[in-house]
C-alpha cells in the first residue's frame, strides 16, 4: 500500500487520532499550521476532491466529509476554525487521498 493515509487508516503507521467512525478518521497533522490542525480523511481511498462523481452519491459523500469536519471541530472545542482543501498538485495537494484540514485555536 503506497498511500500514507491508507496506511494510517489500516493502523500500519502511527497517528494521534482525535476522531473515528465507520467512514472517517481524523488525526493531528504532523506539520501543523495552526495551534490545532487536524486532518479529516475518508476511509475510502479517493485521490482528490474533484474525483467525486457529480451524482447524488458523490454529493452524499462530500456532505458526509464536511459534516464530519464540523463534528471534529466540535470534539476539539473549536468555536471558530478554518476548513481547507487542496485539490490536485496545482492546488497544493501533497497526499493524494482526499482530506480536509481543520485549523483553529482552542477556546
Amino acid at each position: 500500500m503506497e498511500c500514507v493515509f491508507c496506511r494510517i487508516i489500516a493502523g500500519e503507521l502511527p497517528s494521534r487520532k482525535v476522531y473515528e467512525d465507520e467512514g472517517f478518521v481524523a488525526f493531528h497533522d504532523i506539520r501543523p499550521k495552526a495551534p490545532v490542525h487536524v486532518l479529516v480523511v475518508p476511509k475510502e481511498h479517493i485521490a482528490k476532491l474533484s474525483d467525486y462523481p457529480d451524482t447524488e452519491e458523490g454529493e452524499r459523500k462530500l456532505g458526509a466529509l464536511f459534516r464530519t469536519a464540523n463534528r471534529v471541530a466540535r470534539v476539539l472545542g473549536l468555536e471558530g476554525y478554518k476548513v481547507q482543501v487542496h485539490v490536485g498538485e496545482k492546488g497544493g495537494q501533497e497526499v493524494f487521498h482526499v482530506h480536509v484540514h481543520v485549523m483553529g485555536s482552542p477556546s
